[in-house]
Parts: C-alpha cells; sequence; structure tokens
C-alpha cells in the first residue's frame, strides 16, 4: 500500500504544499486567515486525496478546509491548534529548527529503564521545557529513557492526554511544536531518549471532526468511545495511512525515538495483515533508511505474545509490550486490594510465573473476565516485555488517585522497587515513584461542552463503582483536581524521600552493573516459593555472575530460611537498612546453605555470589 502525507508541508521560499484525504467531497477549499482570509480551490487526485501548492506561504498563516462549501473544520494532519480544538491551523516550517543530535543514537530496548511523565503535572509550569532543567536529575537516578504521557492536540488545558483529536499536533499549553522539539533535543543532549505516548485505537469526543473529511470511522465495531476506528471497512486504506504517517511525523520532524502505542486491544482489524503488522513494518522501513533504531511498544491486556513475535513466527513484531500482569501480581500482595481486575491475583506463585514466563494468565480461567484469558509468553525474549509496579493508569484509574506508597507503606515500596528492578524485563517508572511522591495521580479533564462534563464525571463514578469503591470521586473538570495531582520535587530533600531516592538510585547502578541483572535472559533464572508461601526466592545467572534475591512479601512476620545453596553469597542490598531509612537489618552479610537467614517484613535482599581464589 502507499502511503501519503497530509497536512501542510512548508517547502521554503514563502510556498506550502497542502494535501487532505476526502474521499467522498466533491469540492474541497483552503480557507487562509492570515494575514487576510482568501478561500483556495484543491485539485483533486486519485485515491481520495486532494493537493494545492500554494505560493505566498509563510509559517504562522492560519488555515481551515471547506469542504463542499460547507462548515470550514481545521485540518486533520494539523502540526498546531494555537487556538485550541476549534480554531484553525497553524503552518509550521518542520525544517527550521537547529538540531544538535545528529550524532544521536539511542541504546537498544533491552538496555532501557523508562520513566513515565505527564507533561502538566511534572513541573509547577507544566511545560515541555520547564522538564528541561530536571534532565540532569533523571539522568543521575540512572533513567534512560523519558516516556512521555499523549500530548496531541485535546481539548482545554487539562487532560491526561488520551482525548487528543489531532495526532500530528503538539498540545499548544505545553509549548507546540516548538517545546516539544527542545525537549527532544535536551533529551538527547544528556544522553536520554524520548518516547512518546500515542493513540491510534479512538479520538476524543470535544473537536474530533475526523468524519466531516471522510470514513475514518465505522460502526462494525463499538468501543467505550463510540464507532471503531476503520482499519478494516470501505476507504480502509486512507485511514491505516493516515496513522502509520503519523508514527513517521514523529520519527522524522521531531526527532522521537520510539512510540507507545497505547491499548492496541481497543483496535480491531480482520485484515490479512493486521494494522499492528503493517505500523510495525513501516517504521523498520523508516529505520532502515534513516541508519537509526526507532522503537513501537504495544499496550495490551490481551496476554497474546503474537503482538512481538517474530513475522517469522506468525507474530506482528511490535518491538515490546507492556505486561500489567506483573504489576498486578505484586500490587495484590502488597495491598490485598480484590475489586475489579485484581481478584484474578493475590497467590506469589503469580508473581513467580511472571519472573519465569511473562504472562500469568497463560490459557487459564480468569474469574473477572468469566473466561479463560491469555497464551503462553514462555517463548519471547524479556526484552519484549516492560514491566512497572505503578503507571498513569494503575494509580489514575483509582478513584482517589493514591499511589503505592500511600496504599502500602514505605517498606512495601522498597520492596516492589526491587522486584521491579530484578526482573528479566524492561523496567519502567512512574513520575516521583523514585522518591516517594505523596501527591495523588487523579483523572482531570478541561472539556468546554457542560453535556460532555456530566457525561464525564458519571462515567467515572460508574466505573469506579464497579471496584466497589464508595463515595464521590474528585470533580474530574475541576483545576483543583489537576492541581492536586501535581508533583512536588522539592522533597527529594527531606530525608525520607532523599532515602528512597538513594535506594532508587543504588538498585537502578546494580540493575546496570551486574551481568546477571541486565541481561534479560529467562534461561538462567529460577524461582522459589519458601515460609509458607511468604517469601519468593529470585535466581539469576549470566556466565560468572550469579545473584540470589529473596523477597519478604510478608508485612506481620520476622521470617526465617537456611540457605540452600554451598557457594558463598555476599549481601549487597538489604531494603531493612537503615541507610534507606529501614528498621535496622538482620539478615547476615554472608550466607551459604547452612546460614539461618531473617528477614524482616517486606524486606528485600540481594545476595551475589563470591569466588574463591
Amino acid at each position: 500500500m502507499k502511503y501519503h502525507k497530509t497536512g501542510a508541508e512548508y517547502s521554503g521560499s514563502d510556498k506550502c504544499e497542502f494535501t487532505l484525504w476526502a474521499p467522498s467531497a466533491s469540492a474541497v477549499e483552503i480557507v487562509i486567515q492570515h494575514p487576510v482570509t482568501l478561500a483556495i480551490g484543491m485539485e483533486r487526485e486519485n485515491d481520495g486525496y486532494w493537493r494545492k501548492s500554494v505560493a505566498g506561504i509563510k509559517p504562522g498563516y492560519r488555515y481551515m478546509y471547506r469542504v463542499d462549501s460547507n462548515v470550514e473544520r481545521p485540518d486533520p494532519s494539523s502540526s498546531f491548534q494555537p487556538l485550541g480544538v476549534h480554531g484553525p491551523s497553524e503552518v509550521v516550517d518542520h525544517k527550521k529548527f537547529a538540531w544538535g543530535d545528529r550524532e544521536w543514537k539511542s541504546p537498544p530496548l533491552g538496555k532501557m529503564i523508562f520513566y513515565e511523565l505527564h507533561t502538566g503535572t511534572f513541573t509547577t509550569e507544566g511545560t515541555f521545557e520547564a522538564i528541561i532543567p530536571l534532565l540532569p536529575e533523571l539522568k543521575e537516578l540512572g533513567i534512560t529513557t523519558i516516556e512521555l504521557m499523549p500530548v496531541a492536540q485535546f481539548p482545554g488545558e487539562r487532560n491526561w492526554g488520551y482525548d487528543g483529536v489531532y495526532p500530528y499536533a503538539v498540545q499548544n499549553s505545553y509549548g507546540g511544536p516548538e517545546g516539544l522539539k527542545k525537549l527532544c533535543d535536551a533529551c538527547h543532549a544528556k544522553g536520554l531518549s524520548l518516547f512518546l505516548d500515542v493513540v491510534y485505537n479512538h479520538l476524543g469526543p470535544e473537536g474530533n471532526y475526523l468524519s466531516v473529511f471522510g470514513p475514518y470511522f465505522n460502526n462494525k465495531y463499538k468501543t467505550p468511545w463510540g464507532d471503531a476506528v476503520n482499519f478494516d471497512g470501505a476507504y480502509c486504506d486512507g485511514v491505516r495511512s493516515y496513522f502509520i504517517m503519523n508514527a513517521i511525523h514523529w520519527f522524522a520532524n521531531y526527532h522521537i525515538d520510539g512510540l507507545r502505542v497505547d491499548a492496541v486491544h481497543g483496535i480491531f482489524d480482520q485484515s490479512p495483515r493486521n494494522i499492528l503488522e503493517e505500523l510495525a513494518d513501516a517504521v523498520r522501513e523508516f529505520s532502515d533508511t534513516s541508519g537509526k533504531e526507532f522503537y513501537l511498544i504495544a499496550e495490551s491486556d490481551l496476554n497474546d505474545s503474537r503482538i512481538v513475535k517474530e513475522k517469522s513466527r506468525g507474530g506482528y513484531a511490535v518491538h515490546a509490550q507492556w505486561n500489567d500482569d506483573f504489576h498486578h501480581s505484586i500490587h495484590t500482595l502488597l495491598t490485598g486490594d480484590k475489586n475489579g481486575y485484581y481478584e484474578d491475583f493475590g497467590d506469589i506463585a503469580q508473581l513467580a510465573k511472571a519472573f519465569s514466563e511473562g504472562y500469568v494468565y497463560t490459557g487459564e480461567y480468569s474469574k473477572f473476565r468469566k473466561r479463560s484469558h491469555g497464551i503462553s509468553s514462555a517463548d519471547i525474549p524479556g526484552r519484549s516485555m516492560v514491566v512497572f509496579v505503578q503507571n498513569h493508569d494503575q494509580a489514575g484509574n483509582r478513584m482517589l488517585g493514591e499511589r503505592l506508597i500511600t496504599l502500602a507503606g514505605y517498606e512495601a515500596q522498597k520492596l516492589a522497587a526491587g522486584t521491579l528492578m530484578v526482573s528479566p524485563y524492561i523496567p519502567l517508572l512512574f513520575m516521583g515513584e523514585e522518591y516517594g511522591e505523596g501527591a495523588p495521580f487523579l483523572y482531570f479533564v478541561s472539556h468546554g461542552d457542560p453535556d460532555l462534563i456530566e457525561a464525564v464525571r458519571n462515567g467515572r463514578r460508574n466505573e469506579f463503582s464497579s471496584f466497589g469503591w464508595s463515595g464521590e470521586p474528585p470533580d474530574p473538570q475541576a483545576v483543583s483536581t489537576f492541581n492536586a495531582s501535581k508533583t512536588d520535587r522539592r522533597s527529594i530533600c527531606m530525608a525520607e524521600h532523599s532515602a528512597l531516592y538513594s535506594y532508587y538510585k543504588e538498585l537502578i547502578s546494580l540493575r546496570k552493573k551486574l551481568p546477571a541483572l541486565r541481561n534479560l535472559y529467562r534461561k538462567n533464572l529460577a524461582t522459589e516459593i519458601t515460609a509458607d508461601g511468604n517469601i519468593l526466592v529470585v535466581r539469576r545467572k549470566h556466565g560468572r555472575s550469579e545473584i540470589s534475591v529473596l523477597m519478604n512479601y510478608s508485612g506481620n512476620e520476622n521470617l526465617c530460611i537456611t540457605g540452600s545453596r554451598s557457594k558463598q553469597y555476599l549481601k549487597i542490598i538489604d531494603s531493612a537498612d537503615k541507610n534507606w531509612n529501614g528498621p535496622g537489618v538482620s539478615a547476615p552479610s554472608m550466607i551459604n546453605k547452612k546460614t539461618e537467614i531473617r528477614l524482616k517484613p517486606y524486606n528485600f535482599l540481594i545476595y551475589s555470589v563470591t569466588e574463591r581464589r
């Protein structure tokens, strides 16, 4: 299939080429609004595309499209909406920015440590440029890759980003195209990769004018957001091209290193060649042409390893996917939560399986789904999974937006962090996690339609009731809800937060330093459950590097176990250490098969083998 660039492409010399996909239109005009209003007819080409090269156009000029002499609407492929979702689009010169990252190449995916953040709440200012001064701190922590929640233009100034309606435009309140480019260039200058969360399964309701131009949606499938995106119906070639070229747009014009594709289980496509496979092929082709690797990561709750399997094995060859099962296993053990989808979890054997295989549900019956769920992931590499102990969804989709440290406490947070960092998968932190941010992460919007605002309020109430939570949730529309979700990094200076930050920093350092941790192979990984099902032991090896990890998932007891190996092991981290603001160590500094090991509640320990000379 041929892919088409759409939108306004400024070519220099005050000349701009406008391209629009409107297959059913009989006439299309570009309505230039600056400096004077001027309507210019476009010329129809093949496959439903309209094109017109116009002289006298400068970057900053604003325009709309008029289809069949009807209402004027912004460009579906707009790069910038300076006045919001209902206002005119603005011509952007993507060749103008003075990039300083010509020699930059992203590290391999398997070496990355992700840090997910929301631009609007990560800093007081809530802009791209306000993030830049904090990059050295994230680099010092050991982060390799920042992942931005969606920045495609959404209505108003406050939103998670999943209500975006202009997939090519950069949110005006965050700093627009220039701000995002400055952030990406600054990330690369500091040796950090930048990934972007994109939404290809739906668009938000307010300002969504795509249907004015073409059949971007069809009613063959229903989603929580209405009709599904048209990836396999009549005229779907234009829709597929629109989203595939969107991915290339972020790589080519913004130097983004990779995309996290939101909720691919909400993408419906019965084509012989699934849109995810086609997207992965296009990204791989762009990488080959560029001489740099660009990445795709899928969010999916399907537990379907085909998403990341090689094409030769019937897969789509997406680079990696999020694994919710890993999170759910840890969360339920530490919080006792059994509401909603958590009812399927709570057994430490499930966490052991997550370590050794990836998915927990690989065909077993799910009480939550009331059916069997998943297939095996044992044959896909560890570098194909991203794991976490919290993220925007797992905090923000709680009624009060509580983070794990609020729900389970300080020692449990350290245990979760250790569990994450010794996993044979790619770890992801959520902003503020590393120092124990106390602010919740709530759901917030700033819609302009009163009926839509009330629908969002009711929708959240209904969603929370399914989890058994009672009471009135914070108002998503209120500015106070947004402000309550802002992080306060000044708290790192406080003793308790500083100790947790140092603990995370040490864990990340160990992960990078020890071959047994930094190599994401499960073939040399073994698990053992002891102490009546309260302690999980994980052993990992790579070459001469060998570690034994002990995790006490009981919060009430000082548990004892006896070492089972003849080799000598030296303790290299103990979460109970007072250096990490712990209660004090009880586990010995050196162990072998005869040593009694006493673990404090929620204790996390790493022992490394010592070689005899």
